[in-house]
């Protein structure tokens, strides 16, 4: 996948709701979608300085996240994402990984793999010190089109929890809410050119676009919360 354009808006949920209903004419619900949304839980990386989390606030220009991500609570099926951003744009790479490997990421990164995304955060996690930090979750109901590959989503009740061992238990996760109350976040994801009716579609007079980071929210709240 090449580099994509990526923006990002905080919203209420009246915010939110009144732009995909006005979306509803024009895009479809993302296929794996059943029912009103489906759950997203990420487990993030950092090194032994933070450094993702400092590039994320003062805004490096190349930067790049590792995260393992699962769906619906369910690990049944585990992935490892890689997601780097360069120039205001963004590029995802990821691979399924077996519920072992990603046991030995949460444990000491020592995996028997010797190519791909496992082994790559594998031998960071030795040379860097990179390790779990924080356990990321919210709500998506996400919406997409092939005309200029768009998918916009709609990231609901952020959460996060400091306890990155508990990525794959089901239930007992202690989640935090880690942003200002009732606010929300809306995404817009595209190749080369967002079409104009959609951008009609979104214009509802309060869109602001800003720099959100699910990761920076939950660390920097977590860390209000217990300090």
């Amino acid at each position: 996948m090449e580099y994509r354009h990526e923006l990002k808006f905080q919203m209420t949920r009246a915010g939110l709701e009144k732009i995909r209903y006005r979306l509803e004419p024009f895009l479809n619900y993302d296929v794996h979608q059943k029912g009103d949304f489906y759950t997203v839980r990420s487990l993030y990386f950092d090194d032994l300085y933070d450094s993702c989390l400092w590039e994320n606030e003062t805004g490096v220009d190349r930067r790049t996240k590792y995260r393992l991500r699962i769906y619906n609570g369910s690990a049944g099926q585990i992935y490892l994402e890689k997601k780097g951003k360069v120039h205001g744009m963004t590029k995802k790479e990821k691979e399924e990984i077996r519920q072992e490997e990603c046991m030995d990421l949460l444990s000491e990164g020592r995996l028997q793999v010797r190519s791909g995304l496992a082994a790559e955060l594998s031998c960071l996690m030795r040379l860097r010190g990179m390790k779990p930090v924080c356990l990321v979750e919210y709500d998506r109901c996400a919406m997409v089109s092939g005309v200029g590959n768009v998918r916009i989503t709609f990231d609901t009740d952020v959460r996060g929890c400091g306890q990155p061992g508990l990525f794959l238990e089901k239930d007992k996760v202690p989640f935090l809410p880690v942003m200002r109350q009732g606010m929300h976040v809306l995404e817009v994801k595209y190749d080369e050119l967002l079409p104009e009716y959609l951008l009609h579609a979104m214009d509802i007079g309060t869109l602001r676009r800003q720099s959100v980071s699910k990761y920076g929210l939950v660390r920097n709240g977590l860390a209000k919360i217990f300090n």
